[in-house]
């Protein structure tokens, strides 16, 4: 039997998500009551995992998980929801001694959210995951990271696609307390924070392309080989490490941010996959990081192809 080599390979975390939906966040010690409530697939991972099959559902490219679920009801609902948007799951390992990932998220009538994840499987995720996997890390052309895993095992995993001359892309999410690795920092092609990541990583608050051109140089002076920030309703601003530019944001209805930045990424992953330049790759990321706050939901809310190309040729 032939081995799979995915074009894209996502390294990380699988939950389950329980979501409700509030008009306003709880306070402390105050007792709320939900609109509604729904279960489905999250964790960055998977997240990215499964917004990259969707967006490459009528093509040829091929992606992966690597991660970790346990041997329990919410593992069989992840890994076979994961199956139904077309992602190999056969490097996903069931874990006997771990519970499932969950994340707990609240969703306010602003469509923002607060999250509480428990990260069980996803923090048992070790050196074993990448021996067994090895080939594929080393055949990716691609390989997406985040940091919701051990922080030393996503570095190695970088290390070995980056080695083989695979692109990595890191969501540095959430951002460790120090900061990270320099073996880390040097396996990185495209680092993709967010504005409160930046603020972390640099110190500076990107919240005008001018202060996020400034955070982008202190990126790049850490050895990444280009830095993509992520405004939300600011926009983006891209670097590639001799120029950098801001990409104006796309208009529409947000309704639910929960994996908007995830599915920025698959796109960004997917149209660097095809070649093409960051700033248009940027641009095609960016569409997918807009539709995704169109629909509830963490993986769910991933775009189609059909959906993206509509929205770029509007605007």
């Amino acid at each position: 039997m032939s081995v799979i080599h995915p074009a894209i390979v996502s390294f990380g975390s699988i939950n389950v998500d329980l979501t409700v939906h509030v008009d306003t966040f709880p306070k402390a010690g105050e007792t709320k009551h939900a609109s509604n409530y729904a279960i489905g697939l999250g964790g960055k991972g998977a997240n990215q995992a499964a917004a990259v099959a969707r967006l490459c559902q009528d093509s040829q490219t091929k992606t992966a998980l690597i991660g970790r679920v346990g041997a329990d009801d919410f593992g069989i609902f992840a890994k076979d929801t994961l199956a139904a948007f077309g992602v190999e799951t056969s490097l996903i390992h069931t874990d006997q001694s771990q519970a499932t990932g969950i994340a707990l998220i609240n969703i306010d009538a602003k469509g923002e959210n607060c999250i509480t994840v428990v990260g069980a499987a996803n923090m048992a995720v070790s050196e074993i995951d990448i021996e067994k996997n090895i080939a594929h890390l080393e055949n990716a052309s691609v390989l997406l990271l985040q940091l919701e895993c051990p922080l030393t095992i996503v570095t190695k995993a970088a290390a070995k696609t980056r080695s083989a001359g695979g692109q990595v892309i890191l969501d540095p999410a959430p951002v460790p307390q120090d900061d990270l690795p320099k073996a880390l920092w040097d396996a990185i092609d495209v680092i993709t924070p967010n504005e409160t990541e930046t603020h972390r990583l640099t110190n500076i608050l990107p919240d005008t392309p001018e202060s996020a051109a400034q955070a982008a140089e202190k990126l790049l002076q850490k050895g990444v080989r280009a830095v993509v920030i992520k405004m939300g309703h600011r926009g983006t601003y891209w670097h590639d490490g001799t120029k950098g530019d801001f990409v104006k944001p796309f208009s529409v209805t947000a309704i639910d941010t929960v994996a908007a930045g995830d599915c920025f990424n698959a796109g960004l992953a997917v149209a660097l996959n095809e070649g093409k330049p960051l700033p248009q790759a940027v641009r095609f990321a960016s569409a997918c990081g807009a539709l995704a706050t169109t629909k509830k939901g963490a993986a769910d809310s991933a775009p189609t192809r059909e959906e993206v190309g509509k929205l770029l040729n509007s605007y």
